[in-house]
């Protein structure tokens, strides 16, 4: 079992030491020697548990999909308002990515023009945001003359926005880029609720 357990561990060291070489240099200028190096393991390890570079791509991708799954699923026991649970679920998202390295590097191979491989993250994103808008204008709570797809694409945005504004100036938290999109948008696409 330790054996088993150890095996595990170094996976998991892999992957992190891939998706921190991945986010700093981009996946092309990331070696597996650094790779290596960055888990306290031999090049021999690497191989025993990843096949390749793309692999490890991957890996580090299946990773991220994984937390992202985990980040956008419903409670079970109620549904929240869609509106509310779209606010509260993009903040958890990109405060996560801000501190989450494998998460971040996930999402960020799907800019790496050298990655070249189907990357799906920013689509399950947006996906769930549509379905969290449609489910939010079929109870009546999203603006009838808020186009859909317009305001999914303004939420999507604004989570890879909040994200990279918060890495390259110290200044522009994720929380605080989300925060100020929210008190914008959210009085412009809520439907107004009729007072008795």
């Amino acid at each position: 079992m330790a054996k088993q357990d150890r095996a595990v561990r170094t996976r998991q060291e892999l992957i992190r030491s891939a998706a921190v070489a991945f986010d700093r240099s981009g996946y092309a200028l990331s070696s597996l020697t650094e790779i290596s190096r960055g888990a306290g393991v031999s090049s021999g390890a690497l191989h025993f548990h990843f096949s390749s570079k793309r692999a490890l791509g991957r890996a580090v991708e299946d990773s991220a999909a994984q937390t992202l799954g985990d980040i956008v699923a419903s409670p079970c026991r109620e549904q929240p308002p869609p509106l509310g649970h779209l606010v509260s679920t993009s903040h958890v998202l990109a405060c996560r990515l801000a501190e989450d390295v494998v998460l971040r590097a996930g999402f960020g191979l799907a800019a790496d023009a050298t990655w070249m491989e189907d990357v799906t993250l920013w689509r399950t994103w947006r996906g769930w945001v549509r379905s969290t808008l449609t489910r939010a204008r079929r109870e009546g709570t999203l603006s009838p003359d808020v186009p859909l797809e317009d305001a999914v694409s303004a939420v999507t945005a604004a989570v890879v926005g909040a994200q990279a504004l918060g890495r390259f100036d110290v200044e522009w938290s994720p929380a605080y880029a989300l925060t100020q999109f929210w008190n914008l948008m959210l009085p412009r696409i809520s439907a107004m609720v009729p007072t008795e």
